[in-house]
């Protein structure tokens, strides 16, 4: 008598018969064992962390946050024109811009470059604030828009560059005085990178409440005091970036 073989519930039987086995774990299939809580919890202990999650709040959270918040200042400030025809533009122009600011960053180094990604976005919400309608003067919508774009551009460079800063950080805080193929230089590497990773994960996920952020200081505040806001913001990360990153003696350079 023939007795069926009884299929095992991760297996698939193809049209020619040959049996696919389904992966038990997506991670191990993929060739990657993500760290273990423990050492990526000690982020929470790095002064490194929390000054790249402010330095990346004010990139990627002010990208985002301006991404939501265009087409409603369009609709309310500029009611003449179309937020379908423009809102999009800014988006649009800072995506590709992250890519750069990383390329730049590789030839200049990242904290120049995230200094310069913020004095650009503070002298272009500057340039926002100025063509705004107040008063009796309407304001100039092009002036308006071109500044905004440059805002999203300089986000977008700023993106890139911040994301370059954090291994380097990590690496050289960890890899300073050590052998290169020695037992402990490749722990070190090993401590460093889970934690640039951790750190890169968390930063991003903090810079993404700009989205929620931004169109509340609007919703609460007049445009142009939240517009101020913004550009005290950027010039304290200015010094941020400059102090810990940037200038002669930092402690962290990037």
């Amino acid at each position: 008598m023939a007795h069926t073989a009884r299929r095992r519930p991760d297996q698939r039987t193809a049209g020619g018969g040959t049996l696919f086995r389904r992966p038990r774990c997506l991670l191990l299939c993929r060739g990657t064992v993500p760290a273990p809580v423990s050492q990526q919890k000690i982020i929470f202990k790095r002064k490194h962390n929390w000054l790249m999650t402010y330095l990346y709040v004010g990139t990627f959270g002010s990208f985002i946050g301006f991404a939501a918040a265009l087409p409603l200042l369009i609709k309310t400030t500029f009611p003449a024109y179309s937020v379908a025809a423009y809102a999009w533009m800014g988006p649009a122009l800072g995506a590709p811009a992250r890519w750069a600011g990383g390329w730049i960053a590789d030839k200049l180094g990242g904290a120049r470059v995230t200094i310069l990604s913020f004095a650009g976005m503070a002298a272009s919400i500057t340039g926002v604030i100025t063509f705004l309608p107040a008063g009796s003067d309407q304001g100039s919508f092009t002036g308006f828009f071109l500044c905004f774009l440059a805002a999203f551009f300089f986000s977008g460079i700023g993106n890139g560059s911040t994301f370059r800063q954090i291994p380097v950080i990590f690496r050289a805080q960890y890899l300073k005085g050590l052998t290169e193929g020695t037992p402990r230089h490749a722990a070190a590497l090993r401590q460093a990178e889970i934690e640039s990773g951790a750190v890169t994960g968390f930063t991003a996920g903090i810079a993404a409440y700009g989205f929620f952020f931004i169109p509340a200081m609007f919703a609460n505040f007049s445009v142009t005091s939240a517009m101020w806001g913004f550009v005290g913001f950027y010039a304290s990360c200015v010094v941020v970036a400059w102090w810990f990153y940037a200038r002669p003696g930092a402690e962290a350079p990037s």
